[in-house]
């Protein structure tokens, strides 16, 4: 694949909607040429990078929210190859995301 850096961001200067249509377009074709059974986690990356995109208030943003969510996949993936290695040695897998929470009881209401 050849990828023309200076003509995409000419592109994305001159014509923003027609960048992120061809932008789609690109993504879209690239993981219908993965294999299927990979597809639905692309889509799934995709969707995740997409929000990021969208939750952020300018591109600065979204690229260091994007570069975060890759060093902590990356983090997670050494890990694991870190345990598949070492397994003597391995710690249990921990959730990166893992919180405790304090469980409150719902009352009934009282009928008046």
């Amino acid at each position: 694949m050849d990828f023309d850096v200076k003509a995409w961001q000419a592109l994305a200067k001159t014509d923003p909607a027609e960048f992120e249509r061809r932008r789609v377009a690109l993504l879209e074709e690239l993981i219908a040429s993965a294999p299927p059974d990979i597809q639905r986690r692309l889509r799934g990356t995709q969707f995740r990078v997409d929000a990021e995109r969208q939750k952020s208030t300018n591109p600065l943003s979204a690229t260091l929210r994007i570069s975060r969510m890759m060093w902590e996949s990356f983090s997670e993936l050494r890990e694991q190859l870190n345990q598949l290695a070492h397994p003597e040695t391995a710690k249990p897998a921990e959730k990166s995301q893992s919180r405790s929470a304090e469980i409150l009881p719902f009352k009934k209401p009282v009928a008046e």
